[in-house]
């Protein structure tokens, strides 16, 4: 079951069109869903959960806790909304499509996609918009 929390004003106003859509990345790639929690937060509450859990004195837009069990997919992903609207800006694109991007990269994570090095994040990018292109 896909769950939407939120620790900051920010909600996401599709949240069964965003379930539905999350878990046909799921299927699609070849696993089965079980509790993933998307958290919306701030900067500073991001900020102190990456210090603490991976002593990355960094902001980010994204962590991700996976608690996967072979091809069962389930976790907490963690997202910045403030760190989404500015990466938005730098990437001259819409909020939304940032915020879609991020979600289902959490995702792709979970099911097996690295993004340390060029070929990698090459791959990830274009499993993010051959899934952003579903959403539509």
């Amino acid at each position: 079951m896909i769950q939407f929390n939120y620790e900051t004003e920010f909600s996401v106003e599709n949240e069964d069109q965003l379930a539905s859509w999350i878990s046909n990345v799921i299927v699609s790639e070849g696993f089965k869903e079980d509790d993933i929690n998307y958290i919306f937060c701030d900067d500073d509450y991001l900020f102190k959960l990456n210090v603490e859990f991976l002593n990355h004195d960094t902001l980010t837009d994204i962590i991700s806790f996976d608690y996967s069990i072979g091809k069962i997919i389930q976790g907490d992903i963690f997202i910045s909304i403030e760190r989404v609207k500015e990466n938005a800006n730098d990437f001259k694109v819409s909020f939304l499509d940032e915020l879609y991007r991020v979600m289902v990269h959490g995702i792709l994570h979970y099911c097996g996609y690295k993004d340390k090095t060029e070929e990698d994040e090459k791959l990830m990018r274009s499993k993010e918009n051959h899934y952003l292109k579903q959403l539509v």
